[in-house]
């Protein structure tokens, strides 16, 4: 008599979307479980925001047999069965880090805000604690943690887009919903980086948002106002799909710090950064003020998320941050 076929397994990843980080942590993801753990598996995977209402995960995503976040806040939801993290913001409510730290020797959970990337993490855990480690995915996991690091060579580089990492970074961010995010992650996960980058849906994706990328950079050239130390840009102006990092860093070398308040048709955002290629040094943890109006990130980027309505008050918030880091 015929064994029954093994049961497939139902696996959830729940990633930062609109991210090559997260993108690339999925990939990494997919592989260390089929590394680790018994298949066959049935992958899903879902994109998690940090917009308006999204300050937490929804438990009801986690409905795997064997459910991730990555890349994102921390959930208490006792489905959770492997986390990644290296924001200094994951835990943002009260007891979610206590709850990480109980079940951090049982379960396979793993936070170290001195990464870079999410994705170097994944990498480094799963070669140090469970020996996988494939040489495929090695440029990926450095363009990872060049991208959400902002370790390019110049503000230049990151602007420009001229390699095709950087375009599929650019498609990523704006595009990378939970579809393309089911198409991309097994591509990541199985091919070298610089074939998916060169792929026919990227390329064509790409001759769309190009032309908008440099658009955006006349914007900012036109509507930036230096505060001291602080270029303060406002785009609400008019809809932005469209909004590029790095690109006041190259049209101000000598600022130390970015404060940009855009709109889109979703929301209102105010993007926070400091510039890695400044003369001056940081004196302001971006994380922690972003926190303080309902947002997060690392102590050299952050954002904070409003609805599309709330052009006034990203105005205010974004001037008012601006005020703070030029003191």
């Amino acid at each position: 008599m015929a064994s029954a076929s093994p049961q497939v397994r139902r696996v959830v990843v729940a990633t930062h979307g609109h991210c090559f980080d997260g993108a690339a942590s999925a990939a990494l993801f997919t592989r260390l479980v089929k590394h680790v753990e018994p298949g066959p598996f049935e992958f899903h995977y879902r994109a998690c925001g940090y917009g308006p209402g999204q300050n937490s995960l929804d438990p009801g995503w986690l409905d795997g047999d064997v459910n991730a976040v990555l890349d994102f806040r921390y959930t208490t939801a006792p489905q959770l069965t492997w986390y990644f993290d290296h924001h200094r913001t994951a835990f943002q409510t009260p007891g979610d880090r206590e709850h990480f730290d109980a079940n951090q020797a049982s379960a396979r959970r793993f936070h170290d805000e001195t990464y870079g990337s999410c994705s170097k993490l994944i990498a480094d855990v799963g070669r140090e604690r469970f020996g996988f480690h494939d040489p495929v995915l090695d440029d990926l996991v450095r363009w990872a943690d060049i991208i959400d690091s902002a370790r390019f060579k110049s503000a230049e580089q990151a602007v420009m887009r001229a390699e095709p990492e950087l375009r599929l970074m650019t498609v990523l961010e704006h595009q990378g919903d939970a579809g393309l995010l089911g198409r991309i992650v097994p591509m990541f996960a199985s091919m070298p980086l610089g074939e998916v980058a060169s792929s026919p849906e990227i390329v064509e994706r790409w001759s769309h948002l190009g032309p908008l990328h440099e658009a955006f950079v006349d914007r900012v050239r036109s509507g930036a106002v230096t505060m001291g130390p602080v270029v303060y840009v406002d785009l609400t102006d008019q809809f932005t799909e469209v909004v590029g990092k790095f690109v006041t860093y190259a049209l101000f070398p000598e600022s130390a710090y970015s404060v940009m308040v855009s709109r889109a048709r979703s929301k209102c955002k105010i993007s926070v950064g400091y510039n890695p290629w400044s003369p001056i040094a940081r004196t302001h943890d971006i994380s922690a003020i972003c926190t303080e109006y309902g947002g997060g990130g690392h102590a050299v980027v952050g954002a904070v998320s409003l609805p599309h309505d709330a052009v006034e008050d990203a105005r205010k918030i974004g001037m008012t941050i601006a005020n703070r880091l030029a003191q």
